[in-house]
């Protein structure tokens, strides 16, 4: 099994950051396939009420996931470091612990999630037509906590390495394992949302078991029972960079939880609508969390490397990138959204055309700013891969206090459409702070 390592402290930076991106966008492409796969078929085959149902769920969702997600990349941070510097002992320590923490952390958030879950749909005023169907989607979904938290871990550590292409794998395999086990489960067997979140947690398995198998096949990170000895200096290293990442998408979450608190209040009409470009949002984003991955390993190897003018080169190299791919996505999301939006919705006529106006309206907005996105995530994946964690966590309670604050007041003054731009301004207020921050930061680092 080829297990593509690749090590960033030499060649093109622009070519390294791309030839890493790419498989990493085509892994989001089909991620988003079956996201919005789970949507479509929820939206047509059950209606627009199941359609309101996974969406009031979705920033909780988020927030749980968010946890693991930083975790994990602020674990392969240090990873990506140790390898970049070739320290070989500590690159394998540093993989053990991580296994060990996230494995923790997994228990403890799945018996928070499923303990608290009803409270807080309740607290949010989740419409009252979908709250038993958001409830039961949700907790399905929660159940598989450790599964995703394993891929998460496995999938960080092979980009840490350099390795882009096994992911890619994982997530082609959970696409089509997902997509079809929905249609099996909600269109064929009847089980409606139920079935859209028991398919997302076994593709995620099958995901997750075959990064595994690609990190057996790496010597530099294959554990003996020696590497898992209690060292609580490296354990303490790694939650130092990776809780503040936790946190900051705690805190991110929170803040979409209360724009979610203010969307419930507009009916599920304007739930279904707001659910469905938030569907979209994936596809926006997908190429900037891409090259954000990039951009950290890219940082990260090159720092522990002390290859400092690659760092500045590589940085600037992904942001000319960044803005271009925003600008032809946003082109195509204006032209097309509406028609790809009209696969989420089925249903009396109406209702539709409702639904779609708000839906488009929504995306309409977040495709305009799409490139201030892509310029938070580049600067903010150039300084952790720097190992500040603590500037990213500023940034997202920036990102929080600008969400909450426009999500409050605005449409109190222009009416529902108010809503739309709380994203725009969460991203717009975390970008000029990321910006200011690496160039004071990058200044430090001498060749």
């Amino acid at each position: 099994m080829a297990v593509n390592e690749k090590n960033m402290t030499s060649g093109s930076p622009g070519k390294l950051i791309i030839a890493f991106a790419i498989p990493l966008m085509l892994g989001n492409v089909f991620q988003q396939f079956y996201v919005m796969a789970d949507t479509m078929i929820v939206g047509q085959v059950v209606g627009v009420e199941a359609l309101a149902a996974v969406g009031a769920a979705d920033w909780l969702v988020w927030l749980v996931f968010g946890i693991m997600t930083g975790m994990t990349q602020g674990f392969s941070i240090l990873i990506s470091q140790y390898y970049g510097a070739g320290e070989k002992e500590n690159l394998k320590r540093a993989v053990a612990k991580s296994y060990v923490l996230t494995a923790i952390l997994s228990i403890i958030v799945l018996v928070l999630s499923e303990v608290t879950v009803q409270q807080v749909l309740q607290f949010l005023h989740t419409p009252e037509n979908v709250i038993g169907l958001s409830l039961m989607y949700i907790r399905m979904v929660f159940a598989g906590i450790p599964i995703i938290a394993a891929y998460n871990i496995f999938a960080a550590i092979l980009r840490a390495l350099g390795n882009s292409r096994s992911p890619l794998i994982a997530m082609i395999m959970a696409a089509f394992i997902n997509v079809g086990l929905d249609l099996l489960f909600v269109a064929v067997f009847g089980w409606g949302v139920l079935g859209a979140a028991i398919a997302t947690v076994i593709a995620q398995g099958f995901s997750a078991a075959y990064c595994l198998s690609v990190l057996w096949h790496i010597p530099d990170v294959r554990l003996t029972r020696e590497d898992f000895h209690q060292q609580p200096a490296m354990s303490l290293r790694l939650l130092k960079l990776a809780a503040p990442l936790a946190i900051q998408n705690v805190i991110i979450s929170v803040g979409g939880l209360t724009v979610q608190y203010v969307v419930n209040g507009f009916g599920f009409l304007f739930v279904a609508g707001f659910t469905a470009a938030n569907k979209l949002y994936g596809v926006l984003e997908m190429a900037s969390v891409s090259y954000g991955y990039a951009i950290t390993t890219y940082v990260g190897q090159n720092l522990g490397a002390k290859e400092y003018r690659r760092i500045r080169n590589g940085v600037r190299s992904g942001v000319y990138m960044a803005l271009i791919t925003s600008i032809v996505i946003s082109g195509v999301m204006v032209i097309t959204g509406r028609n790809i939006l009209s696969l989420f919705v089925s249903g009396e006529a109406g209702q539709v055309k409702q639904v779609l106006d708000i839906a488009y309206k929504y995306l309409f907005i977040m495709a305009i700013f799409l490139w201030v996105l892509y310029l938070l995530y580049v600067y903010r994946s150039a300084i952790q891969g720097l190992g500040n964690t603590l500037i990213p966590l500023t940034s997202g309670v920036v990102e929080f206090c600008m969400r909450v604050v426009v999500a409050l007041l605005l449409p109190k003054l222009i009416g529902e459409d108010g809503i739309f731009y709380a994203e725009i301004c969460a991203w717009s207020g975390a970008a000029i702070l990321l910006i200011v921050s690496y160039v004071a930061i990058i200044r430090k680092y001498k060749e």
